[in-house]
């Protein structure tokens, strides 16, 4: 009876999660479907989940209205480099808060702690005409710079940090290792699921973000792709297809980074929390 039980539960709990990820994937199929449809396929009503011809005039007219592969370059680098130099500092920061012994340290801590409460709308003006005192807006130092660190970054590995043993950081002294040699030859490799997981969200974050690089960059050739996406959607008379195709040019190297880290970013996430 009681194995009968155990059965009937484990058989709900995969119709449910085989419901999830049909709500979860349905719209992305539907999205990549749609933007091989004309316009007037997409408005159809009835709507038809597959086109009743396949076009791909959609994109050509993305690559037309804007120059997309120049905003897909800005975008990686803007988001790629952001999620490096982050990374790198973010995991320094949380080397130094969670392995070391030094006055004011939990002050600091909390102090950046408390800038994760503060809404970038706040600090968008004094931003703007820093960089513009600097001369570095509508440049890449201008969009990378201001992120070179990042608050959430360090108190997650931080976290992740102090659930190693520090026993292999003394014996590591014991060997003649200096801080920076722990740092980069015992913490950094055991954290690798913690740097996979923290660099996905760092380089999503970054990928989709609107405002920041809307307002940091004036020039066609410095735009990201969601302000391109801005633009297509923003103008007088939208065009459906094309915009879901651009949609689906900004998502997909997203998706395949997922898919590629989703292992290490799971594990990371499943570990990130735990205590010693």
């Amino acid at each position: 009876m009681k194995k009968s039980k155990t059965s009937l539960f484990e058989w709900v709990g995969d119709v449910i999660l085989l419901l999830i990820m049909l709500i979860v994937i349905l719209p992305l199929l539907w999205l990549f479907v749609s933007s091989f449809k004309s316009d007037a396929d997409v408005i159809k009503w009835p709507p038809h989940f597959f086109p009743a011809d396949w076009v791909a005039d959609q994109y050509r007219y993305v690559v037309k209205a804007i120059p997309v592969l120049r905003m897909l370059r800005n975008t990686v680098i803007f988001a790629g480099s952001v999620t490096v130099i982050s990374l790198f500092f973010d995991s320094m920061a949380a080397y130094a808060f969670s392995r070391m012994h030094f006055r004011g340290k939990k002050v600091i801590f909390n102090v950046i702690l408390l800038t994760m409460m503060v809404p970038f709308q706040v600090i968008m003006i004094p931003l703007y005409l820093e960089e513009f005192n600097l001369g570095i807006l509508n440049t890449y130092a201008g969009l990378i710079l201001p992120r070179a660190a990042s608050a959430y970054g360090i108190y997650m590995l931080t976290s992740f940090f102090g659930n190693i043993p520090k026993s292999l950081d003394e014996a590591a002294r014991i060997d003649g290792m200096k801080e920076f040699q722990i740092y980069s030859r015992i913490i950094a490799p055991l954290a690798k699921p913690a740097f996979v997981t923290l660099g996905i969200f760092h380089f999503m974050n970054n990928w989709n973000d609107l405002l920041y690089p809307m307002m940091l960059t004036s020039s066609v050739e410095m735009r990201t792709l969601s302000a391109g996406l801005a633009v297509l959607v923003g103008s007088n008379s939208i065009k459906f297809g094309p915009t879901l195709a651009a949609t689906v040019i900004s998502i997909a190297p997203l998706l395949i980074l997922f898919l590629f880290g989703q292992r290490f970013f799971m594990e990371g996430i499943a570990t990130s929390g735990m205590k010693e």
